[in-house]
């Protein structure tokens, strides 16, 4: 045996520097793969908006207007009353997004709840959905225990209340609109159309207004709000001692604004495009962009 001969390997201090470099480039990497892979997300998810957008135009190329916010049978504009079906206006724009087999399979003359829409109604639509979100499978609507279909992107309803008058809405979705591409008054680049709504503030649907429902903002138990909330948000005042609440922002409502996205939330506005309103975005602008006509001047990144 040749007594010159050595063990070659690692020895116990030079193993656990090993793993201590690892540990560090890996700790290095996965924020950058974190940082990459929410780059991609919002790409996606603001692409999803564009075909909205397209889709929206198009309804009002071939209508003349844009969908309602959702079809009612009530036929008073003041009256708080809601009667259904319900159907929102994501569910008219299926034709239009390729998806002619499920608006096909929708019986709009009769309620989202009902038996005959109990199949197509928990449908799993990719273009409602937010890739930042986790939640994709139908939900159980809260008061009622309907299936419905998920859903990250609401209609914009303007700056009010949405309950105190449901068929008066200054913005481009409520009950019953008929809203068309000319009432942007306030120009179709400073009205916003649809917003993101993630599923941890609140579940949201693409059917339309669940009759019977009711939704709850996360970890608020005790503050039900009506089924307006499921498809509409507004931009408006919650409460008289309260500023508006901006996207992202504190102590959020069932009917706001909030996404995934670290640094604000996506938006398609009335021209087809999409831009990010950020989170820091004064309270004023907010407001105004959330009206087809109020006359306000917007000048605001």
């Amino acid at each position: 045996m040749n007594v010159n001969s050595r063990r070659v390997g690692f020895t116990l201090i030079e193993l656990l520097v090993v793993i201590a470099i690892i540990a560090v480039l890996v700790g290095l990497l996965v924020p950058a793969v974190q940082k990459v892979r929410e780059a991609a997300n919002r790409m996606s998810c603001s692409n999803n908006l564009k075909q909205l957008g397209l889709a929206i135009h198009s309804h009002n190329d071939t209508f003349g207007r844009f969908p309602p916010g959702f079809a009612d049978l009530q036929n008073q504009i003041s009256n708080p009353t809601n009667f259904g079906p319900g159907w929102g206006w994501a569910s008219h724009l299926l034709p239009f997004i390729e998806q002619d087999n499920a608006f096909k399979s929708i019986r709009f003359d009769k309620p989202i709840a009902d038996p005959l829409n109990a199949q197509v109604r928990a449908s799993i639509i990719k273009t409602f959905l937010c890739p930042s979100d986790n939640h994709t499978q139908a939900f159980q609507t809260d008061g009622n225990g309907v299936m419905v279909g998920p859903s990250n992107y609401v209609g914009m309803f303007g700056s009010r209340e949405m309950p105190d008058d449901p068929g008066r809405g200054e913005g481009v979705f409520f009950r019953n609109s008929r809203i068309r591409l000319a009432d942007l008054v306030d120009g179709s680049s400073n009205t916003l159309l649809v917003g993101e709504r993630n599923s941890r503030l609140c579940k949201s649907t693409w059917t339309g207004f669940v009759l019977g429902a009711v939704t709850f903002p996360a970890g608020e138990p005790d503050e039900a709000e009506q089924p307006y909330a499921l498809i509409l948000g507004h931009t408006g005042i919650n409460d008289p001692n309260d500023p508006p609440h901006t996207p992202n922002g504190s102590d959020l409502h069932a009917e706001d604004f909030a996404s995934n996205h670290t640094s604000g939330v996506n938006f398609l506005q009335g021209d087809g495009s999409v831009r990010m309103i950020k989170n820091t975005i004064r309270p004023a602008a907010w407001v105004a962009l959330g009206t087809r006509a109020g006359g306000e001047v917007v000048q605001d990144d």
